[in-house]
């Protein structure tokens, strides 16, 4: 971690460049690994990809639940910091970590149990549901060491460490590469596993990551404070975590639940259907990722600005980032337009499948420029102690608005494939605009709040 960052003291532009790239960096060797998997099950069979993206909105509650963690941890200790108060943020460290194998346990118990009637329906039959079990199975036990994994690399974003966990995903995509077919196929005394092989694969990189993250914490500068009495459990310190993370991760989770409502109206289509949207959906979001590391920044900046008082830096760094994350996205969605069909035939020959993930493609790019909104206004919801905006954004946005509008458009006025998409488009454009109405009078309210509170 570079020593020189100062989070409330840097200028904005500055530490966005910072902050961003290494996170962006590591979330595109994060969305390679991804692409990797989906080509290495593109080997197996076309069944194989379509088991794979059926368990995407499962294997999402792991994703969901992680990044609640790691957002509450890094916004608490980030204020903690900002508020100079280092002892305190220590204690966080450790009580992280207890927070995140007590739910690690909690999601384990519910994939190995929920998995079946979600993928029933969701359309497969008992065959696709024993293919994609062979893989989700094998992922729910590691899951604790996924979280692990992201408490630890929340303790580091909060002190602006983002190439830590850059290194990390960097490494484990290499190694990716390596195991994938070890497994998959397997060679000498290794036995091949088939798709399990991938899931296999995955938990080995995650455990080599989690080590080294556990190293670079314990030579950050708040673990001085860090002593085995940190981690006897202490309601005090758990119980804002979970006020902090659970709304994260409902929130989270109800982008898991939008993607399982789009599944289940292009399940209508068929499984090539369905292959050829998983397919896409890995190409988008490469492009997508100088955004998601611009929601890690906006929260790490964020988080020690507000515990310092630093109000105008927020309201700059939401502007300068902004501005960013949608004229990136405008240069993007012209590459996805015009390379629609090219990008989803790396993953398969199937022509209809290279249709069906094309025609997401192409509406995917008039969808991009709003993304930034949504993503950089979560962050923000998150840095100023109010993840419950959070998740009424996403109950809006991915599950109620969307739902009604795909249930009338498909249902009711027989649309077809590509309405789906542009109903999609629809939803997420009125909401942008009307979230960027409200956050001018949702930062105003907050500061004003927090200005008399400290007056006071």
């Amino acid at each position: 971690m570079s020593q020189t960052i100062k989070l409330t003291k840097d200028p904005i532009w500055s530490l966005l460049r910072r902050v961003t790239i290494p996170a962006s960096v590591g979330s595109l060797f994060q969305t390679f690994y991804n692409l990797v998997d989906t080509w290495f099950a593109g080997k197996i069979s076309a069944e194989a990809i379509g088991a794979i993206a059926k368990s995407f909105p499962i294997y999402f509650t792991i994703i969901a639940v992680g990044v609640g963690i790691g957002a509450a941890t890094n916004a608490l200790i980030g204020n903690s910091i900002g508020e100079r108060k280092e002892r305190v943020a220590s204690l966080y460290i450790a009580q992280s970590l207890i927070f995140a194998l007590v739910v690690s346990i909690l999601v384990t118990l519910f994939g190995l149990n929920a998995s079946n009637f979600l993928l029933g329906v969701m359309g497969s039959d008992t065959n696709g549901i024993a293919l994609t079990r062979e893989y989700l199975d094998i992922i729910f036990y590691g899951t604790f060491i996924v979280l692990i994994q992201i408490s630890l690399n929340g303790t580091l974003n909060a002190q602006g460490d983002t190439k830590s966990y850059r290194n990390v995903l960097i490494f484990s995509f290499f190694l990716n590469i390596f195991l994938n077919p070890l497994f998959i196929w397997g060679y000498g005394f290794i036995p091949g596993f088939g798709i399990a092989g991938l899931a296999i694969a995955t938990v080995i990189s995650q455990s080599i990551g989690t080590i080294y993250l556990a190293y670079k914490v314990n030579n950050c500068k708040i673990r001085k404070y860090l002593k085995i009495e940190c981690f006897i459990p202490k309601f005090d310190y758990l119980k804002p975590l979970t006020t902090q993370g659970i709304p994260v991760m409902f929130s989270m989770l109800f982008i898991g639940v939008g993607i399982f409502n789009i599944l289940y109206f292009i399940g209508q289509f068929g499984d090539l259907a369905t292959a050829g949207y998983g397919a896409a959906l890995r190409v988008e979001q490469v492009f997508l990722l100088p955004v998601i590391g611009l929601n890690t920044a906006v929260l790490s900046i964020g988080g020690q600005n507000f515990g310092a008082k630093a109000y105008d830096r927020i309201r700059e760094l939401y502007t300068k980032a902004l501005m960013f994350g949608s004229s990136f996205m405008v240069l993007a969605g012209l590459i996805l337009f015009f390379g629609a069909e090219f990008f989803v035939s790396l993953f398969t020959d199937n022509q209809e499948a290279i249709v069906h993930g094309a025609i997401y493609l192409k509406v995917a790019a008039l969808i991009g420029p709003i993304y930034p909104v949504f993503f950089i206004t979560t962050a923000v919801f998150q840095a100023v102690k109010k993840p419950l905006f959070s998740l009424y954004l996403s109950i809006l946005r991915l599950t109620a608005f969307p739902f009604l509008s795909l249930w009338y458009v498909i249902n009711i006025r027989g649309g077809d494939y590509q309405d789906i998409f542009y109903t999609i488009m629809a939803t997420n454009w009125t909401m942008g605009i009307a979230l960027l109405i409200f956050i001018g009078y949702f930062l105003n309210n907050v500061f004003k709040q927090n200005k008399s509170l400290f007056n006071y």
